[in-house]
């Protein structure tokens, strides 16, 4: 095992002092706080120098020290929002929550009503954009830019009519994103560079790096398995599972009753019970689900694995995947998961989107307006909650009592308490939408009636980390012929070069000698636990990781796999940022665990449709509305929100939902 000195956890880069989790570099402390260090020269696009600047901070960031601790307070009784004391602000509409869905119910309201109203919209982390988050690092002069969360526009053909309305609004050209980015996106093919998967030696007994011949998980072939530490037979069983053709494993069922099955049925029984591969060869599948339900085999149903194209499915007779399967969810969850072509990643996944929506709702915060300006454009944030401004953002603020100010039949008001700073605030709002993670509502609104809180509890988010790397060149990867690699038993499940994509001035690296940005995935799953007790197991174990560890297991892993190509760690890595995300995506209805019309029907039974309903002058936003993880879904529960705000603004003496 190499040494931490080997590893360059010596290095300046990270000579750190640990302050709840955060990296904070020596010397900072006095100066900055909990802040990082500063970085030794501005950025492009005159980005500011010090890392102050929420994009460009280091260390662990998403769910970030300071976002939760007032959070968890109300939740462990251990603070009263009635000390708050009444700062005298009192808004049209207050919204909770900075994310998509937020920033996009502020859009549609001022859309539909003006700019002659004020808005103010609370979140409790020091950016804007939710899960949409940016990472920015500056390594060796050159800017290089990856989200921290929100990975891309999935399926856009496939969108709600108001994400597409408000994609139009905010000037997003897919057409021409991909027009200008059609030479990047050969980039990593034409240097011969493919996927790979890393064999670890604690699962067997040596490193092994198996380079595919192709991307896809059926370029394995018997070649490439035949140097593998797998046995004999396990390459059989995946010679036979990766072939074109597959019986019937299902045969005397009807159509029906093989998609009921399927529904039922985990992938890992489908693959093991079912098609008889052995616990050697279902390592290559064992994460099947995690990065779209933040959990493995042993608890997705083995349906989604044909919805995913995953072989083993092609002797059914369930004929194509149809574009409509579960499209009928409002926001689809599933509908969104069918791989497609279309998919659309800016550089910064859909931070991109949250920057142009800002643009919109406050001019003055950025000199950007397109999608292009966005690549390199630098946002104030000084001026994002500035008085006499008709949409203000109020950074690191986390709500935790939302009241009406009377009977919420009649109230005319309703008060907000947040915690800014360490002391509890309150303002007013004429109408209130919460836009932020439904699960927590109950706890900052107990004057919910009991079934609503009880249907907002029942979504258990799922955890999952993307931790982003600047590396000073990428070689290695070249050397090894190499851009991603799927690595199931280790620290980072997935390793890749970010993908090949431009925007504006900024421009993605077209040499290994350039620096680059590395995106590592780990998903928290705990197999062998019901889907939201590995949620809430995975959110501790989450949370109880330090940075510190993180930093040792990323550049560890890094020099097992990368180190026959020449990379060295302490060289080599320019940067580390930790998107930590205990509550990461939004819960989605499983049929292994629930009943299968929550899945498959637009059943009016499902907690998300009871949790959403409106109350007095409160209404409910957030992807969670829609048991979907997906923007889209952000974009269309906002849109219903700000339009049952809107519905109350104009007919004040239609008699409220209380």
């Amino acid at each position: 095992m190499a040494s931490d000195n080997e590893l360059g956890m010596g290095r300046a880069i990270t000579r750190r002092d640990f302050v709840n989790g955060t990296a904070v570099a020596i010397g900072a402390l006095a100066t900055m706080g909990s802040g990082m260090a500063r970085a030794a020269a501005p950025g492009p696009g005159g980005a500011p120098a010090d890392t102050s600047y929420p994009p460009a901070k280091t260390g662990m960031r998403g769910s970030h020290p300071g976002a939760f601790e007032g959070a968890h307070a109300l939740r462990d009784g251990t603070l009263d929002p009635k000390d708050a004391r009444d700062i005298g602000e009192t808004y049209d509409l207050v919204i909770v929550g900075g994310g998509l869905s937020g920033l996009a119910a502020a859009h549609f309201f001022m859309k539909d009503v003006g700019r002659d109203v004020s808005v103010l919209i609370l979140d409790n982390h020091d950016d804007f954009g939710g899960h949409a988050k940016r990472n920015e690092f500056t390594v060796d002069g050159r800017q290089l830019v990856i989200n921290g969360g929100t990975l891309n526009i999935e399926s856009p053909q496939r969108y709600n009519l108001w994400a597409k309305r408000i994609l139009d609004d905010i000037g997003v050209d897919i057409a021409r994103f991909v027009k200008n980015n059609e030479h990047e996106e050969k980039l990593y093919s034409s240097l011969g560079l493919k996927g790979a998967d890393f064999f670890d030696k604690e699962t067997w007994k040596r490193d092994y790096l198996a380079v595919r011949g192709g991307p896809g998980r059926r370029a394995m072939s018997p070649e490439v398995l035949k140097g593998t530490p797998l046995s004999a037979k396990a390459q059989a069983e995946l010679a036979r599972l990766l072939a074109p053709d597959h019986p019937d494993y299902l045969a005397g069922k009807s159509v029906a009753e093989k998609k009921d099955f399927l529904a039922r049925t985990s992938f890992r029984d489908y693959y093991m019970k079912t098609i008889g591969i052995s616990e050697e060869a279902m390592w290559f599948y064992q994460n099947m689900g995690h990065q779209s339900f933040c959990v493995g085999a042993d608890a997705a149903p083995a349906l989604f694995g044909w919805v995913q194209g995953y072989p083993g499915f092609s002797g059914l007779g369930l004929g194509e995947v149809p574009e409509g399967l579960f499209a009928d969810l409002p926001g689809g969850h599933h509908g969104r998961q069918k791989e497609s072509s279309e998919a659309i990643h800016f550089p910064d996944g859909n931070a991109t989107l949250a920057r142009l929506i800002v643009a919109g709702l406050i001019p003055a915060a950025t000199a950007g307006r397109t999608q292009e300006d966005m690549g390199t454009a630098v946002i104030d944030y000084g001026k994002l909650d500035l008085p006499g401004q008709p949409a203000r953002i109020r950074l690191s603020s986390t709500v935790l009592n939302v009241k009406h100010d009377g009977d919420p039949a009649t109230a005319t008001q309703v008060g907000v308490t947040y915690m800014r700073g360490g002391k509890l605030e309150k303002v007013n709002g004429k109408a209130v939408i919460l836009a932020n993670w439904n699960m927590m509502i109950p706890y900052i609104m107990p004057e919910l009636p009991e079934t609503q809180r009880e249907a907002l509890a029942y979504g258990v988010k799922g955890p999952l980390v993307y931790t982003n790397v600047a590396l000073r060149n990428w070689r290695a990867f070249a050397k090894l012929g190499i851009s991603r690699i799927n690595a199931p038993t280790m620290f980072h499940e997935s390793i890749e070069l970010t993908e090949a994509v431009s925007l504006g001035g900024l421009k993605h690296p077209m040499s290994p000698d350039e620096p680059i940005a590395l995106h590592c995935v780990k998903v928290m799953a705990v197999p062998g636990l019901p889907k939201r007790d590995q949620h809430r197991v995975g959110r501790q174990n989450l949370l109880d990781t330090s940075f510190e560890t993180f930093e040792r297991e990323t550049r560890s892993q890094l020099a097992r796999i990368l180190g026959p190509g020449g990379f060295d760690p302490a060289r080599d890595i320019a940067g580390i940022t930790v998107n930590r995300w205990p509550h990461g995506y939004a819960y989605t209805y499983n049929s292994l665990y629930e009943p299968v019309e929550w899945v498959y029907s637009q059943s009016e039974t499902r907690p998300c449709v009871i949790g959403r309903k409106p109350f007095g002058l409160v209404s409910i936003a957030n992807s969670d509305a829609s048991a979907s993880p997906h923007t889209d879904a952000a974009f269309l529960e906002a849109h219903r929100a700000a339009s049952e705000v809107i519905e109350r603004r104009t007919f004040p003496f239609v008699p409220r939902n209380v």
